[in-house]
């Protein structure tokens, strides 16, 4: 997230820091003193006197002097820290931040560098709050600066958070360490003692002591692009990326890029995706290596969005920081719909205008549930904190903005953007500051008309010619939003506009007109339901003149009708039949987005004991698509959206056992196999023939073996997913241990690797009670608010869908109340489920009778 960060350091080649604000508040607690963390200094009779999660605002930290000084030989680290402060009323305390440290001294001087106090002070600890108290005797006046100096020391942390070490290996197998940090959200405090939250911003000098061996990177000066150097070469793509998006963001936001220089280094064990710090972006290997050889154009696109996203961050986050992570959104849906504006402005053949579609189709899913939440929600605990990096303030906060994008026009959402970074900048915001930022004042006409402004005031509607219902899935929690509405009919080109103010209201559409479809190209963010045989009209619209229609408007009618269905609010068979157009359709993202839907259910079906559907339903797929699966060729020619559809529609081909797949398939392995690494697979099918390969025992131990050497990121995990891919019980489980154990398989990966099994038929249960047995490792691992753990618990229960399958979720979630009652993810998870079954009672027989009609 943001301000100045910390560094990395490394044994003989790499480093990185990243440092960070954070937040607490609420609760009182006595001031107990916890084993590895009791301050040998006297303390008396003395009480914490902050009862609070967050820190009392009475001061304000100005300037950090820091001193870091790893071991790598020992793993662990000691350091100092002088704080300039600023108090603002008379005190004798001073409370900040600290996990995990051990604090050997602290004394407070005046701005003349005089001590305070002859002793050293008395240091107390609230665990519980992750703060310490530091006793003056002397009070500390209102209106006057000082100096706090700590001295502290601590192991370097396992797992993910803080000072934590690293290895990689070379080429020549020898195993190296690094220190890394990561501090996002609220884990600054256990590299040093700091405020450690956002509002408190502050600059940072920062000192490594290290052995001349070594090289240490922070915020500041040494440039370039660091990586482990046998994966030198593949960081040249990374480079030409990050050099063409901070030249597009100088210019859109219209403010220089304030740092002198900006690295990026690739971290190996590393949780998340990437994190901003500001002038050090760090990265996970596989989201800023490119290899030629092994990536595919998947991977090229991931690489190319995630260094826009970063990079968004130095502006948005950095430069501008949202006040408290209530608003995290400001700067993480920001930087989610940043990274398609830069994309398409730097890498137009790269399309990602087609992957927005999926980003707002899964915030809509998420949202339909009763657990989702408001953009912007109150968060307290560090747990609470790490939950609101999620679905809703990364995807539904970039689809709101491109809602409102569209509302205002590209020319006044960008000058709002730029108002709010200039008037912010080195600077906290909230949310109100982005929408006062934005708005504008006109009149409704402007707004209908296609011009850009906003207007509170709506003349009602009262002529009604077609009836919609508009589900909006922004009126959450009784709160009512305006919706801008458009739509486009038969009769012209023209895109349609009416701001909606109520929950019901009406528009005059004419009586000339065959068809209406709303919400043109999904540029807001609602669902529309087409009654009174609507869906008809559509379903024979896409089959007559699909063309008249854009492919995103299509795409968006696809997921419209099976949200619906999800919804109870349309029969499944409408909505397949509203897809049977698709042997026409020559565009991938609405065939990708039909295909998607069917692929979903045959592998929920899969998991059931529903074999003769199962069978027909995937019988069903094959011969329906069978001219587009044999359009296929296994190479990586083409289109980025051609590619994109060859590796989805032949690994679906695969994983159906259609024949002449599975034939090209082995054979394409044998020849990787024989040619004893030598020969380069196509890398848009690549996993696929891995996952044919790994269905015999020689092939899945070629492959992990092969897993275990290989220096590509991309390459290791398209293997890893096909090693999860065998119907062998046995081999899934011990993948499983292997990435419990995070050797072979780094515990990075664990996660996604939990994932990839409870997506196999054989490791659907298997994966569930991996998690139930090693529920406490995990969440040492991981911590307990964390994105990873948030996915194994929602990822695993997915596609349970009996009554059996829920009640040993409860049964489990009850068993871990204390701290499922913490997790938002417990309640998404419970509430799939309850939306699965529901799905397979109001579905399966109307998908059963509607199969055995095609299959006459």
């Amino acid at each position: 997230m943001v301000l100045v960060r910390l560094l990395v350091l490394s044994l003989f080649h790499m480093s990185l820091v990243g440092s960070q604000p954070t937040q607490s508040q609420q609760q009182a607690s006595s001031p107990t003193h916890p084993s590895g963390e009791q301050s040998p200094l006297g303390t008396g009779n003395l009480s914490f006197p902050w009862s609070r999660l967050r820190l009392p605002r009475y001061i304000i930290p100005l300037h950090y002097h820091l001193l870091l000084h790893p071991n790598l030989t020992s793993l662990s680290f000691t350091g100092s820290v002088q704080i300039q402060i600023d108090v603002q009323n008379n005190t004798n305390w001073v409370v900040l931040h600290s996990k995990g440290l051990q604090i050997s001294k602290a004394t407070i001087l005046d701005q003349n560098l005089a001590h305070l106090s002859d002793q050293v002070l008395p240091v107390l600890h609230n665990p519980s709050h992750e703060q310490i108290g530091i006793f003056s005797p002397r009070v500390l006046s209102n209106g006057q600066k000082y100096f706090l100096y700590i001295e502290f020391g601590a192991k370097l942390a396992e797992g993910f958070y803080g000072f934590y070490k690293s290895t990689y290996r070379t080429s020549t197998g020898e195993t190296r360490t690094l220190a890394s940090t990561h501090f996002e959200p609220t884990s600054a405090r256990m590299a040093f003692p700091c405020f450690d939250e956002p509002g408190f911003k502050a600059n940072f000098s920062i000192r490594i002591r290290r052995s001349p061996e070594y090289i240490s990177l922070s915020n500041m000066p040494v440039v370039s692009i660091y990586a482990a150097p046998e994966k030198w070469q593949q960081t040249r793509y990374a480079l030409e990326v990050a050099v063409k998006m901070l030249d597009f963001y100088e210019e859109y936001f219209n403010i220089h890029y304030p740092l002198p220089k900006q690295d990026l280094i690739a971290i190996p064990d590393f949780q998340s995706g990437a994190m901003e710090n500001w002038g050090l972006t760090t990265y996970r290997e596989t989201s800023l290596l490119f290899d030629p050889l092994t990536s595919s154009i998947s991977d090229q696109l991931w690489v190319t969005m995630v260094i826009g996203h970063e990079l968004a961050h130095q502006w948005f986050g950095n430069l501008v920081t949202m006040e408290w992570w209530n608003d995290i959104w400001l700067n993480e849906g920001f930087a989610r719909y940043m990274e398609y504006i830069s994309v398409e402005a730097t890498y137009p053949d790269l399309k990602v205008e087609e992957y927005l579609l999926h980003t707002c189709f899964a915030a809509v899913g998420h949202d339909s549930l009763n657990s989702s939440r408001p953009i912007s929600s109150p968060a307290e605990n560090p747990t609470q904190i790490k939950q609101m990096f999620d679905t809703v303030s990364y995807d539904k906060g970039a689809c709101v903005l491109h809602m409102l994008r569209h509302f205002l026009s590209d020319d006044v959402f960008q000058s709002g953007i730029v108002r709010y970074l200039r008037k912010y900048s080195y600077r906290n915001a909230h949310n109100q500051d982005l929408w006062d930022s934005l708005a504008n004042t006109c009149s409704e006409e402007d707004f209908i008309s296609g011009k850009h402004c906003y207007s509170s005031s709506q003349a009602s509607k009262n002529a009604v010619s077609k009836h919609l219902n508009i589900n909006s899935y922004l009126l959450q929690y009784l709160f009512l939003w305006h919706i801008p509405l458009t739509y486009k009919t038969d009769a012209s080109s023209t895109i349609h506009r009416h701001l909606m103010t109520t929950h019901t209201d009406s528009i005059h559409i004419g009586e000339e007109v065959n068809w209406v479809k709303v919400n043109t190209d999904m540029t807001g963010y609602y669902v529309v339901h087409y009654e009174d045989g609507g869906w008809d009209e559509m379903t024979k619209l896409l089959l007559e003149n699909h063309t008249a229609l854009s492919y995103k408007d299509r795409t968006h009618l696809i997921h419209n009708a099976f949200q619906l269905v999800t919804a109870g609010h349309l029969s499944l068979d409408k909505a397949l039949d509203l897809i049977g157009y698709l042997q026409l359709e020559t565009h991938t993202v609405p065939l990708l987005q039909g295909l998607g839907y069917l692929e979903a259910f045959y592998r929920m079906i899969e998991k059931r004991n529903e074999f003769d559907l199962t069978r027909n339903l995937g019988t069903y797929i094959l011969r329906f698509f069978r001219a587009v699966i044999n359009q296929q060729t296994w190479s990586d020619s083409g289109s980025v959206s051609e590619r994109r559809l060859r590796s989805d529609v032949l690994s679906l081909a695969c994983h159906l056992d259609d024949p002449p797949c599975l034939d090209r398939a082995r054979q394409s392995f044998k020849d990787w196999l024989q040619s004893n690494g030598t020969l380069n697979l196509p890398t848009d099918v690549a996993e696929t023939v891995y996952s044919v390969g790994a269905q015999d025992d020689h092939g899945w131990a070629s492959l992990l073996h092969t897993y275990n050497i290989s220096l590509s990121a991309a390459q290791k995990n398209k293997i890893l997913f096909a090693l999860t891919c065998s119907r062998d019980a046995n081999k899934l489980q011990r993948l499983l241990e292997l990435g419990l154990e995070g050797k072979v398989i780094r515990s990075q990966d664990l996660s996604s690797l939990i994932l990839m099994v409870a997506r196999n038929p054989q490791g659907h249960h298997l994966a569930w009670n991996f998690v139930k047995k090693n529920w406490d490792t995990l969440v040492e691992k991981f911590q307990l608010g964390s994105f990873c753990i948030r996915n194994i618990i929602i990822g695993t229960t997915g596609q349970f869908s009996s009554p059996e399958e829920l009640a040993d979720v409860q049964l489990f979630f009850e068993s871990i109340k204390e701290q499922a009652s913490q997790l938002r993810a417990t309640q998404v998870a419970l509430d799939n489920m309850q939306k699965n079954l529901r799905w397979f009672q109001r579905n399966l027989e109307t998908l059963r009778n509607w199969l055995n009609k095609q299959m006459q």
